[in-house]
């Protein structure tokens, strides 16, 4: 199992402040299937900036806190329980626009 470190990520994706990596699986657990499965967290006022992603997909399963998801340029409010979903070739960006840590499940599958 992989040692879970918490790394943080200045201006990821260019969004504003920093965001909390907990990365649950290392590279030969994820057997060259996924690139990534972490538990992210974003504080208050923090955001991942709009980005698209080349041959992969991400879903994000929301744990707590609220925010508003870009989904390929329509925005909507998320909150625990939501999940996303951004296919090879689409964009998706992430905000926390409350007053508490927004964390949710990040899963990188390679197409």
């Amino acid at each position: 199992m992989a040692k879970r470190e918490i790394e943080r990520v200045e201006s990821m994706g260019g969004g504003s402040g920093h965001v909390l990596i907990e990365r649950l699986l290392d590279e030969k657990e994820l057997n060259g299937k996924c690139r990534m499965y972490a538990k992210v967290t974003l504080e208050p006022g923090c955001s991942i900036g709009y980005h698209t992603h080349h041959g992969e997909s991400e879903t994000y399963y929301i744990l707590s806190g609220i925010g508003e998801y870009n989904d390929n340029s329509i925005l909507r409010s998320v909150e625990p329980g939501d999940v996303t979903f951004t296919p090879d070739g689409w964009g998706h960006g992430m905000e926390n626009t409350g007053t508490e840590y927004l964390v949710f499940m990040a899963l990188i599958i390679l197409d």
